[in-house]
């Protein structure tokens, strides 16, 4: 049996495994209870009430959250040519291409966070779907990564732009801030996931839609959301 160290046992005797916290109160423990050495990510994990087997089920989108995510700036691609590669520089991209970067990812390199593809590109850009798929990078029109409007897309996503997608197992898990946020800004930033989670539910979609909702720092305890 695994043992746990003091500051895991201390950090879990503080939570209430059974209580549904207020967004307020919930971020205030989560700050606190951040004692790694490293400024830790807080979490939304979210259990929804859908069959993700099913095509019309399907939970995925992006959300510009209003105080961003914090730490190092994300390392954004473009597929894109002529006029648009320029807007995409301009941007502040940091990577810019056609068929060259296709080729390049196909040998192996992905050394970047986000990849954003005008409709034009992606007929090259469909044959990386093995490749970016899996990494959770491959450009789709519903996150917003496939866009003539590069420009917004770039700035959109350097500036705290989160995507998200249902899992196998109906969850949903997203980074919504820093634990050194201030207290009111990683609260907007909670509450602006889990509304733009709750405006993607399917039309097709029965009972409870947000079955679970919790929140946690990289290394501490989760807690259980009151998000009515």
């Amino acid at each position: 049996m695994a043992t746990r160290s003091k500051r895991y046992s201390a950090a879990h005797a503080k939570v209430d495994r059974d209580r549904r916290y207020p967004v307020p109160e919930a971020v205030a423990l989560v700050k606190s209870l951040a004692s790694a050495k490293f400024d830790e990510t807080v979490e939304v994990h979210l259990r929804l009430g859908v069959d993700p087997r099913k095509g019309d089920q399907q939970v995925r989108g992006s959300v510009v959250l209003p105080h961003g995510l914090g730490g190092r700036a994300r390392i954004v691609l473009v597929f894109a040519e002529g006029d648009k590669a320029k807007e995409a520089e301009e941007a502040g991209a940091d990577f810019v291409g056609g068929t060259e970067l296709v080729e390049k990812i196909q040998g192996g390199w992905t050394e970047f966070d986000v990849a954003i593809a005008v409709p034009a590109m992606m007929r090259h850009v469909g044959k990386l779907g093995r490749v970016l798929g899996p990494q959770g990078k491959m450009p789709s029109p519903k996150a917003g990564t496939v866009s003539n409007d590069v420009a917004d897309a770039v700035q959109a996503y350097k500036a705290g732009k989160v995507e998200y997608r249902v899992d196998s197992g109906s969850n949903v898990h997203a980074p919504v801030g820093k634990a050194s946020f201030d207290q009111d800004k990683l609260e907007e930033n909670v509450l602006a996931f889990v509304d733009a989670v709750r405006a993607a539910k399917p039309v097709s979609s029965k009972g409870t839609y947000m079955q679970r909702v919790s929140i946690a720092s990289t290394m501490g305890p989760g807690l259980r959301l009151d998000i009515q």
